[in-house]
């Protein structure tokens, strides 16, 4: 994940965000840096380790517990910890663990089963992501008083952020990402594992198309049309909330 809690969100969330932001300690930039660092922290150490723990439950349902004999299947982060990863998720906003271990050939079928277990990763952070924005958007409406209340809306928000590029960069149908194992699995097998040994090339031409900026719009388009979509699907929260505050009677 390439990017921070900012990233390609809608104009809404944007003007939410920044309204939550000058709200905190009395307009401290210094401080508000530090609080979005300590956020992006903490949901570093909930985002990751549900989504390394996905694939290795994945994994192991489908009948390969590489994963979880290594001791993967575990929210705990010690299990998934990278320092360097880890750093870079706090005060970076790019963050990674160590890979879960796979073997294809313990799946009953490889490509099949290969592409589902990348999938648990990212659809976990997608669920993480809606249960997050139905809390958000509780906690909005809500307004709690307070730096405190201030603070836990803006965890919230980054909740969301994160675990939606997490999500979305994932999906990339770029190795090492899951959305190669994902999409690559409509090609014919031998194909599909010969493509497999050129991973690192491809990985070196897309970081250098990533670090040139090329893809900066597709992956926005992508995180925008998430917002979006999770937006739209926790709607409910908005019109019961709303009618609340209203004084009226929720829908």
């Amino acid at each position: 994940m390439w990017s921070g809690c900012a990233a390609a969100e809608p104009q809404k969330a944007k003007k939410e965000r920044r309204i939550i932001l000058n709200g905190l300690l009395s307009g401290s930039l210094a401080m508000q840096q530090i609080l979005v660092w300590v956020c992006q922290g903490v949901v570093m150490l909930i985002a990751i380790p549900a989504h390394e723990a996905a694939h290795a439950w994945a994994s192991a349902r489908l009948g390969d517990t590489t994963a979880r004999d290594a001791g993967r299947l575990t929210l705990d982060p010690r299990a998934h910890f990278d320092l360097f990863g880890a750093l870079c998720m706090i005060f970076v906003g790019v963050g990674w663990a160590k890979p879960v271990g796979i073997n294809p050939y313990r799946f009953r079928h490889p490509k099949r089963d290969m592409a589902l277990s990348a999938a648990a990763g990212p659809l976990c952070n997608l669920l993480l992501a809606y249960l997050s924005l139905i809390v958000y958007k509780v906690l909005y409406y809500k307004t709690l008083p307070g730096a405190a209340g201030t603070a836990l809306l803006w965890l919230f928000y980054c909740m969301v952020a994160l675990n939606i590029n997490l999500a979305v960069f994932n999906l990339l149908p770029i190795p090492p990402w899951d959305g190669s194992r994902i999409f690559w699995a409509v090609l014919p097998r031998r194909l599909y594992f010969g493509m497999m040994q050129y991973e690192r090339y491809i990985f070196l031409v897309f970081f250098f198309l990533l670090m040139a900026g090329f893809l900066q719009v597709p992956l926005a388009l992508a995180n925008s049309f998430v917002w979006g979509w999770l937006d739209k699907a926790t709607l409910f929260v908005d019109k019961m909330l709303w009618a609340s505050a209203l004084g009226g009677t929720s829908l």
